[in-house]
Formats: C-alpha cells, sequence, structure tokens
C-alpha cells in the first residue's frame, strides 16, 4: 500500500522541483538586471559614489550637463524624425505588400517571405556595411536620407510580417460583399480594410518605432554630425575622446533607457503576440 501511495506522489513532486529550478533562474536573471539598471540610474543622481551602498548625496544638475554637452534637444528631434518617417514610408510600402501576400498565391510566394525574413533575422551588422558602402558611393550616408533609407531595408520586411497575419484574419468574404455592392479596389482598401486593420497598423508602427529608435548598427554605420541618433549619441559620449564624468554619461544611458521603456510599454498597450503569429483556420469544404 505505501509502495503504490510513493509512486505517484514522487511522480507528482518531480515536475514542482523542476518548475521552482526554472522559476529561480528567471529570478535570478531579472534581479541582476534590475539591480544593473539601478545602479546606472542612482549613479546618474548621484554625486560620489565609491565604496559605500548609496551616493554620499543627489542632485539633478547631471541631467542638464548632459543635456547641454551632448545637445539632446537636436538629438532626440533626429531620433524623432527618423522614426517617424521610417514608420510612414514602411507602412505605405509595407501594408498592401502584406495585402497582395495575404490574399493571392503564386509560384514562388514562400521563397519571398523567407527573403523579408532574412533583415530581421540576420545581423545588421552582416549587411549594414555593404549598405552603408553603397550609400557613400551614392552620396547619401552621413545625411537623413541615408540613415531613413538604411532603416528602412529591416522595417519594411518587418511591418509585412506583422501586417499579414492581421490579414489572413480578415475574411475575404467581407471584401467580397463590398465588391457586390460596387465598391472599387480602393474604396474596399480604405473604407472597409483599413478601420479593421487599425489594431495591426498600430503594432506594426509602434515595432518599428522602438526598432527604429534601438536601431544602432545601421544607423552608427551611415548616420553624420546632424543625422545623430540617440543610440548613436550614446555610444559616441562613451567611446569618444575626452574625459566625461561617468553621472554624465549614466544621465543619458537613463534618459535613452528610460524612452525605450516608454515605448515598450506603450507597444504591450496595442500589440497582442498571438495575432502576430496566428492563423485563420480552413472551413472545411461543403
Amino acid at each position: 500500500m505505501a509502495t503504490t501511495i510513493a509512486g505517484p506522489a514522487s511522480g507528482r513532486a518531480r515536475p514542482r522541483w523542476w518548475a521552482v529550478a526554472v522559476w529561480l533562474v528567471v529570478g535570478f536573471f531579472f534581479l541582476n538586471l534590475l539591480a544593473l539598471v539601478a545602479s546606472v540610474v542612482v549613479d546618474s543622481f548621484g554625486t560620489r559614489w565609491f565604496g559605500t551602498w548609496l551616493p554620499e548625496a543627489f542632485t539633478f544638475h547631471w541631467y542638464s550637463d548632459a543635456w547641454r554637452e551632448f545637445g539632446l534637444s537636436s538629438v532626440l528631434l533626429v531620433t524623432l524624425e527618423v522614426a517617424v518617417v521610417v514608420v510612414a514610408v514602411s507602412l505605405l510600402i509595407g501594408v498592401p505588400a502584406s495585402y497582395a501576400l495575404a490574399r493571392r498565391e503564386f509560384p514562388g510566394k514562400r521563397l519571398v517571405m523567407v527573403l523579408f525574413v532574412l533583415p530581421i533575422l540576420v545581423p545588421p551588422i552582416t549587411y549594414g556595411i555593404p549598405l552603408a558602402t553603397l550609400l557613400y558611393k551614392l552620396h547619401l550616408a552621413g545625411s537623413m536620407p541615408g540613415v531613413i533609407l538604411a532603416n528602412l531595408v529591416p522595417a519594411v520586411p518587418f511591418v509585412i510580417l506583422t501586417m499579414t497575419p492581421f490579414i489572413e484574419q480578415i475574411d475575404p468574404k467581407i471584401e467580397s460583399a463590398a465588391r457586390m455592392c460596387g465598391a472599387s479596389t480602393r474604396s474596399i482598401f480604405l473604407h472597409v480594410l483599413t478601420p479593421l486593420l487599425v489594431p495591426g497598423i498600430l503594432a506594426a508602427s509602434i515595432l518599428v518605432l522602438v526598432r527604429t529608435v534601438g536601431m544602432f548598427e545601421l544607423t552608427f554605420l551611415t548616420a553624420g554630425p546632424s543625422s545623430t541618433t540617440l543610440v548613436v549619441a550614446l555610444y559616441n559620449a562613451v567611446f569618444a575622446a575626452g574625459i566625461r564624468a561617468n553621472q554624465s554619461v549614466d544621465a543619458m544611458a537613463a534618459i535613452y533607457t528610460g524612452s525605450m521603456l516608454v515605448l515598450l510599454v506603450i507597444a504591450l498597450r496595442y500589440v497582442n503576440p498571438t495575432q502576430l503569429v496566428t492563423r485563420p483556420r480552413e472551413e472545411p469544404a461543403e
């Protein structure tokens, strides 16, 4: 009797230990990540910090120093301009392309989808160097258009891969009914599909915005003095020649981290991850 009871009990206990071990590892990782971010934020407000748990005093002047020294007003304006233009152009190109991929079957469609995935999966530095070389030959690198064109390379496929599942979830019978009522293709796209695609468009826009603001490699290779974004300015602040206070660099890093966190929170507000991968179920033939 004791043997038969111990068997199932030990079998049920084993998964619990594995679950506890997994949660401990995940908790340890996030605890280290939180401690790292907290140390940067605390140092950005501290005066002197040597061998103690907290700085001797706290101040806000490191943020004003970083804002003035690194020209963050112009840097943030350039970052916003690049991100907004990249989002707008990628939507203008990506939404019609995703509609064609969602509604049409043609030879080589799977190959086309694989080609769209490559700029997202492949590290940007691998194609960023030849892309920057081409832009320099065309005299576009070092300017705002060059930075925008470089960021469009991964942004347009990202919009296509994000929007295609949203379009596939819309019943094609809705479009057929609109055509039977005399609506043109343009009217169907603008007045029927677009209102239904608003959640997908918002999701794609915010995700591309987050990706563009955080894109370092392509922007660094193609940016110039007047087209430097926040992430490139942060890199230059850390590795450029000269002596700078650690607190001012940490203040700039805190501004960048805070802006990215705000964008991510907004993205999670509008993006449902299951919608990015869900495909509509095929109805059985009658």
